[in-house]
């Protein structure tokens, strides 16, 4: 059935992929009529999420936010399809680095790199990145269900240079870029919430509190990593620019938490200057309401240890 779903699908999206981005930009903003005025896809998910965020603002304001959004949703999944044929010299025309020698400083001191990023802008594109570095390039992935699509999109992603590594497979495979001393930079989104019974953290996010993604710190402090935040910027229409801000090159110097809480704070600065390019149709904070009682099961369980 998963091959049939492919054959059947895939072609499709492969003679999508090939036209020009000003060609599917049209049908774009028919699909946002479609998605946003007919279907309502989550609609209520994102004005409840903007509420939350911006209490302050009047709901005409967040229905603008709201409209720009969707507009910019649909881009997104647009260029994503695009990502499928897109050339090396189309992507770097289109997604800039404002100043990869930051990066490039921190490749000369020998050091590794995780990168941290949110899904704000156009996170597909980052992986231009390798045509800008010498250190091999590695994102984390989520498996899909269908392996036909898995190995296509891999693929078509990997042609640009970087190695996409499966989430439950990626810290064995950052030992053994360690071992075998390849030269890495590590890209993570961490600004999703995790699920509850794992989370190991909590903290206001957006004004909220939510359970916080820990991961990216965990793995630098074990592979003594630098760390990067990329704020990516939508300039107009299908470009986008990255710039780079160190966090620490040292991150064991930092106690626990300190180098996520940084992490958050700059994404919060990103999201308030633009927030129509922030994924508001994650369920970030659908666990808002449970968090004190998962705290206080956790603590009545520590005292019954103790």
């Amino acid at each position: 059935m998963q091959f049939i779903v492919f054959i059947l699908v895939y072609p499709l999206i492969w003679m999508l992929s090939i036209l020009p981005l000003k060609v599917l930009y049209v049908l774009s903003d028919l699909i946002y009529i479609l998605l946003y005025h007919i279907i309502g896809y989550r609609k209520k998910v994102v004005f409840g999420n903007l509420k939350l965020s911006f209490p302050n603002k009047t709901d005409k304001e967040l229905m603008e936010i709201q409209k720009k959004f969707y507009h910019h949703f649909v881009d997104i999944f647009i260029e994503m399809i695009k990502s499928f044929t897109i050339s090396k010299k189309e992507i770097k025309k289109r997604y800039k680095f404002t100043n990869i020698q930051l990066v490039n400083d921190i490749e000369k001191q020998g050091k590794d790199i995780v990168i941290m990023g949110a899904h704000y802008a156009n996170w597909e594109w980052v992986i231009n990145l390798n045509n800008y570095v010498t250190h091999q390039t590695f994102a984390a992935y989520t498996k899909i269900n269908n392996k036909y699509f898995e190995r296509k999109i891999l693929s078509s992603r990997e042609r640009l240079g970087a190695s996409f590594i499966e989430t439950s497979k990626f810290v064995p495979a950052m030992e053994k870029n360690k071992i075998e001393k390849t030269a890495s930079i590590y890209g993570l989104l961490s600004d999703q919430s995790p699920q509850l019974h794992k989370a190991k953290y909590f903290k206001e996010f957006m004004g909220v509190k939510a359970p916080i993604h820990t991961g990216a710190e965990f793995l630098a402090k074990k592979f003594n990593l630098a760390v990067v935040f990329m704020k990516t910027e939508k300039i107009k229409r299908g470009y986008y620019e990255t710039t780079f801000k160190t966090i620490t090159l040292k991150p064991t110097d930092f106690d626990d938490y300190q180098i996520t809480d940084k992490f958050l704070t700059l994404v919060e600065e990103q999201i308030k200057e633009k927030p129509e390019y922030y994924f508001w149709t994650h369920k970030r904070w659908k666990h808002s309401h449970e968090i004190e009682d998962e705290l206080k099961r956790r603590a009545i369980k520590e005292s019954e240890i103790d």
